[in-house]
């Protein structure tokens, strides 16, 4: 009995109390806690994956943890994370909480990020349409030594009725979202570049491999340009390696925030 008892509580973790409860039910009525008579090691051995469906959806959205980059910090997004209830100090389920900006990892940006007229009217992630965040997408390599300018636009070529396009550019090159010191750097959209993406194309959804499509120097002259029609959706943060340029099925879906003008995402390529 007691070697049952420390099985159940080194598996499930679970209180004495409970397990002792839970030891004695009839096995033709499982515990709805889901214990099983078995907790072998193969169990235990959490898969996390890159790619889905033998290569055909790739995850291209950054997973969360303390160390990754977060605007203007030297020391990473640091501590966000928290378990607030704990099956091993009593409670029935583990619970955690976060906290952290909305403009971390993989996210969107609103309208009512760089015009506060906006942000007062409502024009939050909440109002994003997501017939923009989800269907073709292009994915295109930007020339390595260059911030997106009008003249690396127009090189780019790319055909009319385009409307969702993600640029590789050198920060994949540098794996700068896997490193914690925040890195001003980067490479992203100059002012002439968006004004010329937004007069000459149809794109309505940008997407950049850091933290902002505009580069440093222009981060809000960019923004400003991008998002004053309120049509063209910015995804930030995305995790372009090793995926080959061409068209995919993009799905991106921000969390429904209301009131917030930045939201994380979880996008997808589906070849």
């Amino acid at each position: 009995m007691a070697t049952g008892l420390f099985f159940l509580l080194t598996c499930t973790g679970l209180p004495l109390a409970l397990a002792l409860a839970l030891s004695s039910s009839d096995s033709a009525y499982p515990s709805p806690y889901g214990l099983h008579a078995s907790c072998g090691a193969d169990d235990l051995i959490p898969v996390r994956r890159e790619v889905y469906g033998g290569g055909r959806i790739i995850d291209i959205s950054h997973q969360f943890h303390s160390e990754m980059p977060s605007w203007g910090s030297p020391d990473g997004l640091g501590h966000f994370l928290w378990l607030a209830m704990s099956m091993k100090n009593g409670s029935l389920a583990n619970s955690s909480e976060m906290k952290f900006s909305v403009h971390t990892g993989t996210h969107v940006d609103a309208p009512g990020h760089v015009f506060d007229y906006y942000f007062d009217a409502g024009f939050d992630v909440d109002t994003l349409d997501l017939e923009v965040l989800n269907g073709p997408a292009q994915l295109v390599d930007v020339p390595r030594d260059k911030n997106i300018t009008a003249d690396v636009m127009k090189a780019l070529n790319i055909p009319k009725g385009v409307r969702r396009v993600l640029f590789r550019t050198l920060n994949t090159d540098r794996r700068l979202m896997y490193k914690k010191e925040f890195d001003s750097s980067f490479v992203g959209f100059m002012k002439d570049g968006a004004q010329w993406l937004v007069d000459n194309t149809d794109i309505k959804l940008v997407g950049l491999d850091y933290l902002s499509v505009a580069a440093f120097d222009d981060a809000i002259p960019a923004h400003l340009v991008f998002l004053e029609g309120k049509e063209t959706i910015l995804v930030e943060g995305l995790k372009l390696d090793d995926v080959q340029p061409g068209t995919y099925n993009l799905h991106c879906l921000p969390l429904r925030l209301v009131g917030a003008e930045g939201a994380p995402a979880r996008c997808i390529l589906i070849k």
